[in-house]
């Protein structure tokens, strides 16, 4: 897959097959979008286009921080995976949302892309307002030049798939839904630091993780089964809290994962964490005794959600 950081970049195609969105954790409803992306440009011989937008829209226009599900280079991975041929990344600026949906089409998908077949999801709108919707789109696919197809509101079981709903159930640690409307474990990467090296002294050594993206969605507190990947591909099931561990801090949030079967030395290095299932919410015990005892416990959980 071919990324361009930069409109001025990209080169006009000659059978562009297009869509465009944030595609903030590239949920299955984006993974519906793509894969009629990819039908198209089979039937006609051409090339996909993804456009996204960095920083997320949200983040510029609300002056705030929003929590995503996606970096920007995870989002990049996911894309490359499902075949996309070129991803255009948009520097998304207040100046840039100032655009008009007919400027957008013009100079975007038109001018700079040179699209010949738009794929968007449904409800799906361009321009400043959010003025270019689908029914526009179709009225003035002749004017210019290109076909226009909606993909329908994407549902499973009643529950309209969105972002949304994705970050709300991480929020509250309802992991199986979140991975369920993900079509696929929700993950975060962090760096391998130094915590207070506690685990290790009760039999429970902790990798510390530091996630750098600030952006970066983290569940809620609470104790997980996770799957960890390490630096070399190799994986394996692990047990993760999130939280201040009430009963030895209680004061600041550590995200520590015990990884079974392994012991090395992996300072420094990036660990990819895939959540599979919360275990329990975190808890204060009443000294480190029946800590151990509960980690006993946890283990086995955890265990049995993954053999």
């Amino acid at each position: 897959m071919k990324v361009y950081k930069s409109i001025q970049d990209f080169k006009p195609l000659q059978n562009a097959v297009v869509t465009s969105g944030t595609f903030d954790g590239v949920h299955l409803g984006h993974q519906q979008i793509l894969k009629r992306l990819a039908e198209i440009t089979k039937q006609q011989q051409g090339e996909s286009v993804v456009i996204t937008f960095f920083p997320h829209p949200r983040m510029v226009l609300a002056n705030g921080e929003v929590q995503l599900l996606n970096t920007l280079q995870e989002k990049i991975d996911f894309l490359a995976a499902q075949g996309v041929g070129h991803l255009l990344v948009i520097p998304f600026t207040k100046e840039f949302s100032e655009q008009s949906s007919e400027a957008f089409i013009q100079h975007i998908l038109v001018d700079c892309i040179g699209t010949k077949t738009l794929v968007i999801g449904y409800d799906h709108r361009f321009g400043k307002n959010r003025e270019g919707s689908f029914e526009y789109l179709k009225n003035n696919a002749g004017k210019y030049g290109f076909l226009v197809e909606e993909i329908p509101r994407q549902e499973m079981d009643n529950i309209t798939i969105s972002s949304t709903k994705i970050r709300n159930a991480l929020l509250e640690g309802k992991i199986e839904t979140a991975n369920e409307l993900l079509g696929k474990p929700y993950n975060f990467s962090g760096k391998v630091v130094k915590g207070k090296q506690l685990g290790r002294t009760i039999g429970y050594p902790t990798a510390n993780i530091e996630v750098e993206e600030t952006s970066k969605l983290i569940p809620a507190y609470g104790v997980y089964a996770v799957r960890v990947w390490l630096s070399n591909k190799e994986h394996k099931t692990g047990m993760m809290n999130i939280g201040i561990r009430p009963t030895v801090d209680g004061q600041t949030r550590t995200i520590e994962v015990n990884i079974f079967d392994f012991d090395a030395d992996i300072y420094g290095e990036i660990l990819q964490i895939e959540m599979l299932k919360k275990i329990r919410d975190e808890q204060k015990f009443n000294g480190i005794e029946a800590l151990k005892t509960q980690l006993a416990l946890d283990k086995m959980a955890v265990l049995d959600q993954t053999y």
